[in-house]
């Protein structure tokens, strides 16, 4: 029987009991999501002015950076409650979906209750460490810092009632299951702390390798199975107040540098609606479409081109395949071939800035951002060439397509310009000190909001407030991810499991290309399970002071960790990207199944010439 229904007898009254609960539930919804895309028109509005004000004015404002620190904490919270109402917390599906129809209900209440109990867990250290802000002023604007703390209690709280709402969705015979079987869970680990407390840091595989793992692989959302494991091992065997784990969450989430996550993510919707990415690969398919496997080129290009302005892998995607697949069809190409190949470059162009991932390592592991954008654009083009050559050799036998005049080609290119140098626009006003890697983002929005209006004429107002909640549930979605696993990290450090992995690790065979080699198989592995920003900000923190203490550059280590990473996360059957790719395709997974390994083997060729040349990601910083 499911939530919400009456027995027999009673159905008028259980009915009008569950459209009650509906009726809430939007009430709820639009409650969050209005403050929601104010908040990220309000960041995009601070920053801006910052900017104006540092490099126009030469009169900087001293609290826009504190104030837009304070809206950002907000906007993490509110993001993640946006993201619990529409089901975008990232989580792994494909064991769940191979399940039978009680199999996937029990896994549906395991990812309602396990968030749940760790919010349930959580709320009163919430309020606890935002009641101790209190007394905390913050040194420019000198407001109480409770006005920044409190989002957590209240992103906590409101998540919580979400949860409650979703129950509705459940069978409460899969709850009863599932609730008994996490109770006996609890128990057994209350009861065996003793002999888990006596055996030393081998208990760290119970909880991070154990729990973790069950939790992930039946779908949990990955930030709330990695919150989860995390306040299990503290109040299992150790004495640490939970307290510590929100503070931890805190301060992984408060990175200024993480501002450029909802930003970026915006100004890929944007390029999509302005027009900006359909005219560049207008441009590339008049000029490489009529060669033989010319649209394949056409897509790594784009893909190169794109990832360069939008950040994110799925807006990247979004923006090119249905702009290229109708023509690529009508050419021959197999749907399984060309779901291989966008995956392929979705995987390539993970280091091209202003990459999600990139702007991730750095605020984890203080590596410059700037050396970041710079260091990642030459192994992104060592691996689309590599790609290309694959793209050729399969291409052979196809026919060649119609030339188009230079006329056309010249005219696509002058409507291309301006969105061709907004990647220019981006690194230059980085390079050149006009903007932080935070704040440039401000400028490609301002610059495809003019782009859109005066120049491609595109711009579809009734769009933006649907881009607004959709950039602050994925960057709710990721930033939930970041805080658990910042809290996550320092339990492993704090655990002395950093000093033992570097010590293993410095004593691998092999030296340096040795660690290298390895590091690229674990990062393979984690990036088809975790994804690479899970990935990363659990591991980056404990990988690269052992990089550079066998001498790796840190940039060049991080573009290698990245593209494995990038490999993992496109690769069947785990990989989510590839199956994001295939829904964007709108093609079987099954399609592309068997065709992508040879283009996954040439990545993976690349990325060992990445990893033996080192001047490929440091030669120009």
């Amino acid at each position: 029987m499911r939530h919400g229904v009456g027995a027999a007898g009673n159905g008028a009254a259980g009915n009008g009991a569950a459209g009650e609960t509906g009726r809430f539930a939007l009430m709820l919804r639009r409650a969050v999501e209005v403050p929601t895309a104010v908040l990220v028109v309000a960041e995009i509005g601070v920053l801006l002015a910052g900017v104006v004000s540092r490099f126009v004015f030469h009169k900087p404002f001293v609290w826009s950076d504190e104030l837009a620190s304070i809206l950002f904490l907000w906007l993490a919270m509110f993001g993640a409650v946006v993201a619990l109402q529409r089901g975008q917390h990232m989580r792994l599906t494909a064991i769940v979906s191979g399940m039978g129809e009680a199999g996937r209900g029990r896994a549906q209440a395991l990812a309602v209750l396990v968030p749940m109990v760790f919010l349930l867990l959580l709320l009163p250290q919430a309020w606890e460490y935002a009641a101790d802000e209190v007394f905390i002023e913050t040194p420019s604007l000198g407001w109480s810092n409770v006005v920044r703390a409190a989002a957590l209690p209240v992103g906590f709280a409101l998540m919580l009632g979400e949860c409650f709402l979703l129950l509705r969705r459940c069978r409460w015979l899969h709850l009863v299951q599932v609730g008994v079987v996490l109770g006996v869970v609890a128990l057994g680990l209350y009861g065996a702390g003793p002999v888990l407390k006596g055996i030393g840091n081998w208990n760290l595989a119970v909880f991070f390798v154990g729990l973790l793992a069950c939790g992930v692989l039946l779908g949990v959302p990955i930030g709330f199975a990695f919150g989860t494991a995390t306040v299990a091992f503290l109040m299992v065997v150790t004495r640490v107040p939970l307290t510590l784990v929100v503070s931890r969450m805190d301060e992984g989430m408060s990175g200024l540098i993480l501002l450029a996550v909802p930003l970026f993510v915006f100004l890929g919707l944007l390029i999509e609606m302005t027009g900006m990415a359909r005219a560049m690969v207008a441009f590339l398919a008049g000029m490489l479409g009529h060669v033989r496997g010319g649209l394949y080129y056409v897509l790594l290009g784009a893909m190169y081109l794109v990832s360069g302005i939008s950040g994110s892998k799925a807006a990247d995607m979004a923006a090119v395949a249905p702009v290229l697949f109708p023509e690529m069809k009508k050419r021959g190409a197999q749907e399984g071939e060309l779901v291989a190949i966008l995956a392929a470059s979705g995987a390539m162009s993970e280091t091209i800035p202003p990459s999600l991932v990139l702007i991730t390592i750095g605020s984890v592991t203080g590596v410059s951002i700037a050396a970041l954008f710079t260091g990642g654009l030459v192994p992104g083009l060592v691996l689309a060439l590599v790609l290309a050559g694959v793209c050729w050799w399969r291409s052979r036998g196809e026919a060649l397509g119609e030339p188009v005049p230079g006329r056309v080609v010249w005219r696509a290119l002058a409507v291309a310009l301006p969105s061709l140098a907004l990647p220019v626009v981006i690194r230059t006003a980085v390079v050149e000190g006009v903007a932080t890697a935070t704040e440039v983002s401000t400028i490609g929005i301002v610059y495809a909001v003019v782009c859109g209006l005066v120049v491609y004429r595109q711009f579809d107002w009734r769009r933006i407030y649907p881009m607004l909640v959709e950039t602050a549930a994925l960057s709710g979605a990721i930033l939930l991810i970041i805080g658990t696993a910042t809290g996550m990290a320092w339990s492993l450090t704090q655990s002395g499991f950093s000093r033992q992995l570097a010590g293993a690790m410095a004593g691998v065979p092999g030296g340096s290309f040795g660690f290298m080699l390895i590091s690229i198989l674990a990062f393979v592995v984690l990036g088809s399970v975790l994804e690479g920003i899970p990935a990363i900000v659990l591991f980056g923190p404990l990988l690269f002071p052992v990089a550079r203490a066998m001498g790796i550059h840190e940039v060049h280590y991080a573009m290698v960790v990245i593209l494995a990473m990038g490999i993992g996360l496109f690769a069947p059957p785990l990989g989510v990207g590839y199956y994001s790719a295939c829904a964007i395709g709108r093609v079987d997974p099954d399609a592309g199944m068997r065709r992508i390994w040879p283009y996954l083997f040439a990545l993976l060729v690349g990325l060992v010439f990445v990893a033996a040349v080192p001047w490929l990601s440091i030669g120009f910083l």
